[in-house]
């Protein structure tokens, strides 16, 4: 009688399939680490600030918490990439990664701007000046958030649009409201001092709040096939700014993640300047 012989095929193709389906998940965790990394770390900044005389150490920490969220972003921007390329895409993952998002993008870099921004004047002055400031920034740091869920609220319907145009976001897109605020961290270490600065600071933080809410459209890069064949020149752009980001990580980041939130304004600018077709006449039945 001849022994019946099972190839093992189909079950490692199936666990290889359910394998890919857990990838881009697992950058989405990578993103909820960091933000939760970025979460400890300002509060360690913080503390350490609080204590007196142990300035180096909050230095440390805030700049931790700062490159957290850049590495976030990184595995960010990574798990969409992939589960677009593997066709893993599905309502958990979308939903998964807005949860890690708002935590992230939202709550992470709103306590950062906060403890750097606030808590550093208010601890050398004391003032009650420098109470007004702090509730502001409670305010401020609050909307952020708030701005920040409801823009991640937005994305997750309009991604189920058809008429939906994949070339840009509509608003400022939650990671890189965040990167203005870490890049700006990595850039200065050293918390505000000053009122009038931390004036400034929770400005430009509503600016933020206020872009991802706005109307203003920023590129995507979701269309960019990265198969195509690119000039040389591209590669070795490409190939500065990754060198410039190791080399000159404070000038480099700090340089790119404002070029990027003010490119919707530049854009916002010059479709208003920019002449449009007059409107065709209605052509009435007779």
């Amino acid at each position: 009688m001849e022994s019946l012989e099972v190839s093992p095929q189909p079950f490692k193709k199936g666990r290889l399939r359910r394998g890919v389906y857990v990838l881009p998940s697992l950058f989405t965790v990578g993103t909820l680490v960091c933000g939760y990394f970025a979460i400890l770390s300002s509060l360690r900044g913080v503390q350490m600030m609080a204590t007196g005389g142990m300035e180096g150490l909050s230095l440390v920490a805030f700049d931790n918490a700062a490159k957290a969220i850049g590495w976030a972003i990184l595995f960010d921007g990574l798990d969409g990439r992939i589960a677009r390329l593997t066709n893993t895409s599905s309502a958990f993952g979308r939903e998964f990664d807005s949860l890690a998002d708002v935590i992230t993008f939202g709550i992470a870099p709103a306590m950062l701007a906060y403890v750097w921004g606030v808590r550093g004047v208010e601890s050398i002055f004391g003032t009650q000046d420098v109470e007004l400031l702090r509730r502001a920034g409670w305010i401020v740091t609050f909307a952020y958030v708030i701005c920040g869920a409801a823009r991640l609220a937005r994305f997750n319907i309009d991604t189920v649009k058809p008429t939906t145009d994949r070339r840009f976001f509509v608003g400022l897109p939650i990671p890189a409201a965040a990167g203005v605020v870490a890049a700006v961290v990595h850039w200065a270490k050293a918390p505000i001092g000053h009122w009038g600065y931390g004036i400034a600071w929770l400005a430009g933080v509503a600016l933020l709040a206020f872009l991802m809410v706005s109307k203003m459209r920023y590129y995507s890069f979701k269309t960019l096939d990265v198969k195509k064949r690119r000039p040389f020149v591209a590669i070795i752009l490409i190939g500065l700014i990754v060198w410039a980001i190791f080399a000159y990580s404070e000038q480099a980041l700090l340089t790119l993640a404002l070029s990027y939130a003010v490119s919707g304004i530049v854009l916002r600018i010059v479709s208003r300047l920019r002449p449009h077709p007059p409107a065709q006449e209605e052509v009435h039945a007779a």
